[in-house]
């Protein structure tokens, strides 16, 4: 091994000597047993019979298995039971056999921050740590004695503690004892090694041992903004990869997607990152990355092949990369490089509405779709098929955004089609409608269909194979393109819904071991945290932060996506979020192609896990990022291959939004771990119990008025600071209105900070909702209203407006709550109209067999299945309310404070008519002083929201004496009961048919 010191030898050790472990040490409140165990998982055993306690160490962990965050507490309880026992009159000897230390590594609770601080969380009585490395990765520990090491330096405590940035950057450990290391230490060599830390007390014994964690040394050395991937010049191609802790790489140049392997050449490591130039002949090659790195998941130095994190092009399933120049003119369909010209209008982000689309779901079953183009990115470009047809209708009406599911390359979904297996549709549509067979036959093969919803991520700057015609090469690159350009052209903006919170694996044979140990965040044990599904990513990280960045920039210039949604949010740091909006505003469409202005992000800012209350750092939950400044523009980018930015360099002004569950658990009721028949404002609460408990009828009434308050807050674009009369009479904010748990349900500085929405791809479809909640003997077309007046609340609320794919046609997952692996057969569209997919059999037993007993008999109840003409009235109705949106700007209020000044509620207080919202909207004059008007058409608009099962007649008086008159849209309807609504304004009374929202306006003179 290489000189590990750049002076005095004193610390080195030649011929290491045998150190041996402390046998016992006290008990360390609050924390771990002080002992050996605890450098190793432990899970105490506590029977007993008659005194006796047995504490039994847990067997060495296999690679890749989750220990319990607890394990080690565990052992302290144990420790405190047997002090229980010893008072009793037994006295019997307790001490835990002698322990195999085999896998003493196995844990890192010690975290080395800084190039010259280590922290760990021990005792006053431990007083000073020695650090340990093997090159070869060779230490064992065998009898409580280490062996292997070739370098040994002695660290003393800092007695200032830990410094406020790092306390800033790792809150979780902030009370962690600081331990220095020598300034003599070539640290950027011992961070290639197996790394150990051991703590001594006053007396020389060791007292504990462990693994280090080292992103924080990592990045305080080796965190770079200069080119990664590729950069094509001319008549070359260099390639970089960022590793500091490789020992050495190699790329494996391969003979096509599949042949063997051609050549393997050195690259040349500077400052952490390893890189190469060759020919331009380079291009198209197909490569690989062979790292040789000391991995802390098998304890050893692994030569793991790993595709190339940078990557923009790939093959099949992303066992290799395809070294591709993105900005390749034969990589663009024709008119690419005009398309930001073409970009459909949008004045500012209070007009989108946002259309949630699962890729394989547009065209699956569309039969007006060429067969080898079904389910993939080319669907969108056939102009004649059904789905566009039906995407036009909704563009025409106003929508602006389409909302696609993961499309990048993700796990779960093989490639090659020729692997697919698929369901025999024929047989089992003969089943009965509530029969269990069809799922058994979906998810008997559902690994090995072409379904899943995609939020597996494996490489995130390239498209998905298995939606291009050719997984290999150039096809997905171009067919992607060619989706954006067909979508942008019939009028609607592209929304990608990205998953930058885990990875779909980890390990040494996936991306993660480039440089093990720092992409995914660990809990204080080291093992990987799995509370956002599996392997989370740690955006704390420098180097993660980059990557995270720089792949929104590849999709946005490079691919022209209009906007990002990011599932859970809430785990991503806001930093990161803040950087990524300062660089994708910065973009301009003279230098890139796009106008970053126009580009919208949104995303859900749950607050939950190892992130929740800023544990790991500030992070991009819902109040944290309420009302953010952040920067619009930046230094001039690199190569577009290789964006950074300075975000310091940054100024501007701008929001994050955040989807709006207030609203949606009002509309429907419960929440969507609750039981499902809990009725909220449109599915019978108090109006049309469903015989499920709920209380008493005061307390439902009370519940409905609760729920009431709630929507309208949402209405009036969930701002913190509206205000609104109560249904208890008093005058509250936003903010100072709670749900049933407590929080606020108004969150908000600006309406384009929430996004509104009744349903989305998780969970049940709105229909599926209402055919729960709602009492099993209304009819199909009550059913169908109440659908259509859950997506009016939304489609007519300030904010953005959310819908997910086939909610205005009743679609149907045959009461599916989480369909992300349920097959083409139960997340089935029809864009012909002819069936909305209710009554395909029970759905997958895995997320819903518990609710089988509930779900056979409706599935089984005839009366429930929507018929065609059900299917168009709802499409219908839903159309007409989009024109009604578009039609006024009333609808989509720029500001705050134009909501607190304009928009108002009518029916409110103790007297209110329970299951009816009355709102104006106010464009003339506001407390006698006259406002800006925004609407050359209409002064004032009243809606009226009636989810009663019957007509109302409701007197408003301070709407009386006005000229209001059925909105043209709906005079024109094909709803008959929409077109019988009627205003007296002589008394300001207005009569509203059954589960109907109505529309009044009043034109200007």
């Amino acid at each position: 091994m290489q000189m590990l010191l750049h002076a005095s030898p004193a610390f080195a050790v030649a011929n290491p000597p045998r150190v041996a472990a402390a046998t016992s040490s006290p008990r360390r409140s609050g924390r771990e047993q002080a002992s050996p165990a605890a450098s190793r998982s432990w899970r105490a055993a506590v029977p007993w019979t008659r005194g006796v306690l047995a504490v039994s160490p847990r067997p060495p962990m296999a690679t890749g298995e989750q220990v319990s965050a607890n394990a080690t507490d565990d052992v302290a309880v144990a420790s405190e039971v047997r002090l229980l026992l010893l008072s009793s009159s037994l006295d019997l000897p307790m001490s835990p056999e002698p322990l195999d230390w085999g896998g003493f590594l196995s844990n890192s609770r010690a975290y080395w921050v800084t190039r010259s601080l280590i922290a760990w969380d021990l005792s006053d009585q431990e007083t000073s740590l020695c650090l340990y490395a093997s090159r070869s990765g060779s230490m064992s520990m065998p009898d409580g004695v280490v062996e292997g090491y070739d370098f040994k330096v002695e660290l003393q405590p800092e007695h200032a503690g830990l410094p406020t940035s790092v306390s800033q950057k790792f809150p979780f450990i902030s009370c962690y004892r600081a331990f220095s290391v020598p300034s003599n230490v070539d640290v950027a060599s011992l961070v290639k090694c197996q790394l150990a830390v051991a703590s001594f007390d006053a007396h020389g014994k060791m007292r504990d041992v462990t693994g280090l964690q080292l992103p924080g040394v990592l990045d305080d050395i080796f965190a770079y903004t200069g080119p990664l991937g590729a950069v094509f010049s001319e008549d070359a191609v260099s390639l970089y990869l960022w590793a500091p802790t490789a020992q050495d790489v190699s790329i494996c140049f391969y003979d096509g997607p599949v042949g063997p392997l051609m050549e393997t050449v050195q690259l040349n490591e500077s400052n952490g990152v390893w890189s190469i130039t060759g020919p331009k002949d380079w291009e198209h090659r197909y490569y690989l990355y062979e790292v040789t790195v000391y991995h802390p998941a098998t304890s050893h130095v692994e030569k793991s092949s790993a595709v190339d994190p940078y990557a923009r092009g790939l093959s099949a399933n992303a066992t290799r990369s395809w070294l591709v120049d993105i900005n390749s003119e034969t990589l663009k369909p024709a008119s690419w490089d005009e398309l930001a010209d073409e970009k459909p209008k949008l004045d500012s982000f209070s007009d989108i509405s946002i259309y949630e689309l699962h890729i394989r779901d547009f065209s699956a079953y569309d039969s007006t779709v060429d067969e080898n183009s079904r389910g993939g990115f080319l669907a969108f470009t056939c102009q004649d098929s059904a789905g566009t047809h039906h995407l036009r209708k909704l563009s025409d009406a106003g929508l602006t955004h389409v909302h696609l599911l993961p499309s990048y390359q993700f796990g779960g979904v093989d490639d090659i089609k020729t692997n697919w297996k698929c369901v025999d549709e024929v047989e089992l549509s003969k089943l009965p409608p509530g029969s269990d067979m069809q799922q058994a036959a979906v998810t008997a093969i559902q690994e090995e269909d072409p379904y899943n919803w995609g939020y597996n991520p494996v490489v995130w700057g390239v498209p998905k194979g298995s939606y291009a015609t050719i997984p290999d090469g150039p096809s997905r690159i171009i067919e992607y393109r060619q989706m954006v350009q067909a979508l942008n052209r019939i009028g609607l903006r592209v929304v990608m819904d990205v998953v930058y919170n885990h990875l779909y694996s980890s390990g040494p044979f996936s991306i993660t071991s480039v440089v093990p140990g720092y992409y995914l965040r660990r809990d204080t044990n080291g093992q990987i945290e799995n509370s956002a599904a599996v392997n989370n990513t740690a955006s704390e990280h420098f180097m993660v932060d980059r990557l995270i960045v720089d792949d929104l920039l590849n999709w946005a210039v490079n691919y022209k996506v209009d906007g990002f949604r990011f599932d859970l949010m809430g785990h991503i740091m806001k930093h990161t979020m803040m950087r990524a909006k300062s660089a994708l505003q910065s973009l301009t469409k003279d230098e890139h192609g796009v106008d970053g202005s126009k580009i919208y992000l949104y995303g859900e800012g749950w607050d939950f896990g190892e992130v929740a209350q800023n544990k790991r750092g500030i992070n991009g939950s819902q109040l944290n990022m309420r009302g953010t400044g952040i920067g619009r523009q930046g230094t001039k980018l690199q190569a577009r291959e290789n964006f950074y930015y300075s975000a310091e360099k940054l100024k501007g002004n701008l929001m994050f939004r955040f989807f709006n569950d207030r609203m949606r658990d009002a509309i429907n009721g419960g929440n969507p771990f609750g039981n499902p028949l809990q009725q909220g404002f449109s599915t019978g609460l108090f109006l049309e119990p469903n015989g499920y408990y709920q209380g008493s009828e005061t307390d439902t009434r009370l519940a409905l008025a609760t729920y009431a308050d709630h929507i309208q807050i949402g209405l009036a674009g969930n701002l913190s600071d509206y205000v609104l009369i109560s249904h208890s009479g008093e005058t509250k904010k936003g903010s100072e209105i709670c749900t049933f748990d407590g929080s606020p349900v108004g969150y908000t500085r600006s309406p384009i900070e929430t996004i509104n929405y009744a349903s989305a791809h998780d969970n049940e479809t709105l229909f599926d909702i209402i055919s729960l909640k709602t009492p099993m003997s209304i009819s199909a077309d009550e059913r169908r209203r109440i659908n259509n007046i859950a997506s009016s609340i939304i489609a007519l609320s300030q904010g953005i407006p959310f819908f997910h794919a086939g909610d205005e046609i009743l679609r149907s997952k045959s009461l599916d709550r989480d369909s992300y692996n349920s097959g083409d057969w139960f997340n089935k569209i029809d864009f012909t109209y002819e069936t909305n997919n209710w009554g395909v059999g029970l759905p997958p037993r895995e997320k819903n067999e518990e609710n089988w007993p509930l779900m056979k008999p409706r599935l089984e109840n005839p009366a429930f299945r929507p018929s065609k003409s059900h299917i168009l009235a709802a499409l219908d109705t839903f159309v007409d309310i989009l024109k009604i949106r578009y039609s006024s700007p009333l609808f989509r209020l720029r500001t705050a404070s134009d909501i607190e000044r304009r928009v108002r509620f009518h029916n409110t207080g103790p007297s209110l008519v329970p299951g009816v919202i009355v709102m104006s909207i106010e464009d003339a004059w506001n407390d006698g002083h006259e406002m800006a008007r925004l609407d050359k058409n209409y002064s004032y608009v009243v809606t009226v929201f009636n989810v009663c099962p019957h007509d109302i007649s409701i007197e408003i008086p301070g709407l009386a004496s006005m000229r209001l008159e059925l909105h043209p849209v709906q005079v024109n309807s094909s709803d008959a009961l929409v077109r019988q609504s009627e205003y007296e304004a002589a008394t300001g009374r207005f009569k509203v048919a059954r589960r109907t929202t109505a529309v009044f306006v009043e034109p200007r003179l």
